[in-house]
């Protein structure tokens, strides 16, 4: 394996556009389909690059991952970054299309026919780019620097805006992903509503510029993204525009923006209306403040999602509920009160103020075990805990972790007037889905 990856790092320094197929043939072009997992795994230097991705997911996930096909679409600090872990995860097949607004903005206040597309002041957050490639469009930026990484991978550069006349194009094929990394809301808009349209699963980044905290980063449905003011509009006009009220995850931050968008200066360097200079109606002229380190976070986290998602891996995300310690405290005292109404005691409530918010966090979200559908967020979200208690999911053993439910006070009383066993019999899909909600908890705590 040792002369057969130094054959391929010398033909790739002679040659940077080289490819190389898994079984070590040279190949200027790549099928369009996506490379068979299990085939391309066969590949010894292909299984060392994906050895600590295999050893984490088991070689049947990662064969999922690795014949996967994802588009990602917007390619600036945190769409490079995603796409650049997605590549090194191993994913077989990646699209890559970026429209840069700014660059065009560039090509007219200078009249320049050259499409800056990797700028000097992208180099603080974008994740490959040097300033060689100044000057270059980011799709093509990446497309290079990514063949000497996992030249296995098949990957197609678009350098064109994602719109309706470009939508066939872009999202036919089947990827089994779709990263929106777009800025614009116009575009964005568009690009989700036709990605459920398609029955297409996709992830979107909300705003990451003008941040600086890391920790208050979350991934959760758009509906529950209640701060971030672009998810905020993103929301507003996929309700009224396409009648979506939710179903789209998105990466999005707690934290409100730091910073606003800049003056906009035209070439004499006085304050210009930036309405004046736009290419492309609808697109930002006007600069936001970004700290390079939050765009890079934002597409790390849009990778691991996206990966665990292909892999089959299933990964708790934080959830966003918005309670005090004093709703974990009513909780548990409520719970206290109902053990001693029907069992006459408390003595078999083995859980503290600590475990019931693990349990209504982790487990339950913040809303009824009967609820999927995550209507209540904000201040609906304190009103709606004010209707929901726990409550044994078995009657027969001890308030533990792995044992409690939450439910609204007429579910609770109707899930206590039957057994576990009828509740089994009549309702199968609930029953599998608590039971394996309760296992996951019993894993955590008790191994």
């Amino acid at each position: 394996m040792e002369e057969k990856l130094k054959s391929s790092l010398k033909q790739l320094n002679e040659n940077p556009e080289t490819n190389f197929l898994g079984n070590g043939i040279e190949s200027e072009t790549r099928p369009d389909t996506v490379a068979n997992g299990q085939d391309l795994l066969k590949d010894e230097i292909v299984s060392e690059h994906l050895t600590r991705n295999i050893q984490f997911f088991g070689l049947e996930s990662q064969h999922k991952v690795t014949g996967s096909y994802v588009v990602v679409i917007g390619l600036g600090g945190v769409g490079s970054h995603a796409a650049s872990m997605l590549l090194r995860s191993g994913v077989g097949k990646l699209l890559l299309v970026d429209f840069d607004q700014v660059s065009l903005v560039m090509a007219s206040l200078f009249s320049s026919l050259h499409r800056f597309k990797v700028s000097l002041s992208s180099l603080n957050r974008h994740a490959v780019a040097t300033r060689a490639d100044v000057g270059i469009p980011k799709a093509t930026c990446l497309k290079k620097h990514f063949s000497s990484i996992f030249p296995e991978c098949h990957i197609e550069a678009k350098v064109m805006l994602y719109d309706s006349s470009s939508e066939e194009e872009i999202l036919s094929g089947n990827p089994d992903f779709v990263l929106d990394c777009i800025d614009n809301i116009d575009t964005k808009v568009g690009l989700l509503a036709a990605c459920v349209k398609r029955g297409l699963k996709v992830l979107s980044a909300t705003g990451a510029g003008a941040r600086a905290d890391p920790t208050r980063i979350r991934v959760a449905d758009i509906r529950e993204s209640t701060i971030d003011p672009l998810s905020r509009s993103v929301r507003h006009r996929l309700r009224r525009e396409h009648g979506i009220e939710g179903g789209i995850p998105v990466v999005f931050s707690l934290e409100k923006p730091k910073a606003k968008l800049l003056p906009f200066k035209g070439p004499n360097g006085e304050d210009e209306n930036p309405s004046d200079y736009q290419v492309v109606p609808g697109f930002r002229v006007r600069i936001i403040p970004v700290l390079g380190t939050i765009p890079a976070i934002f597409g790390q986290i849009m990778a691991s999602y996206v990966i665990t998602q292909l892999a089959g891996v299933q990964v708790q995300m934080e959830p966003i509920v918005n309670l005090d310690l004093d709703h974990y405290r009513l909780l548990h005292q409520r719970l206290i009160e109902h053990e001693e109404t029907v069992y006459g005691t408390s003595a078999e409530v083995e859980v503290d103020v600590e475990e019931v918010m693990y349990i209504v966090k982790e487990l339950w979200h913040g809303r009824s075990a009967r609820d999927e559908t995550a209507k209540d967020v904000g201040r609906g979200m304190w009103r709606a805990m004010n209707e929901l208690m726990l409550i044994r999911w078995d009657a027969k053993k001890p308030a533990t972790v792995s044992n409690l439910v939450l439910l609204k006070f007429k579910e609770a009383d109707e899930h206590e007037a039957k057994t576990l066993e009828e509740v089994k019999e009549s309702e199968t899909e609930f029953f599998e889905r608590v039971s394996c909600v309760l296992k996951k908890a019993e894993l955590d705590f008790y191994g």
